[in-house]
């Protein structure tokens, strides 16, 4: 059978340095259009992104070829050196060292695209430590709180 075929799609979290709030609504209209970008130019296909003040939520489609951590350390290093240049008040802005990735099943697409559009009105009520921790026990993924967040 020649050739390689995949669905590999992946919600992926993933935190401002400290949870600092870096990420007003001016920044966010332009900070995730050129994620967006950085995803497409590594051969990915972002399907939805958001987020609020802290944190930010990718649904996209990965490559079989690809580890996730390469295009993470890209989407993080290219988006604040952009903040960098395109902010200069935010010299400071930087994100959390890791980051969380679910495999997500194509049936689930529309909820997961729901709860990435509700983040705002979603963390009225949770904040992102309990929303994070409550994803990764969902997911049955084994942690130690002690080193979840920085």
């Amino acid at each position: 059978m020649p050739g390689t075929y995949s669905q590999i799609l992946l919600h992926i979290v993933f935190s401002t340095k400290a949870r600092f709030p870096w990420i007003t609504p001016d920044i966010a209209e332009r900070l995730y259009p050129y994620i967006g970008g950085i995803v497409r130019a590594e051969n990915g296909t972002l399907y939805d992104i958001g987020g609020v003040e802290d944190h930010v939520h990718l649904y996209l489609r990965w490559r079989p070829d690809a580890a996730v951590s390469d295009l993470m350390r890209t989407v993080k290093s290219r988006s604040s050196k952009w903040v960098h240049d395109t902010f200069p008040a935010l010299r400071d802005f930087a994100w959390q060292s890791g980051y969380s990735v679910f495999s997500v099943s194509k049936s689930q697409e529309g909820a997961v695209k729901r709860y990435i559009a509700g983040q705002a009105e979603h963390h009225g009520k949770e904040d992102f430590k309990s929303e994070l921790l409550r994803l990764l026990r969902a997911h049955a993924i084994e942690i130690d709180e002690s080193y979840v967040f920085e």
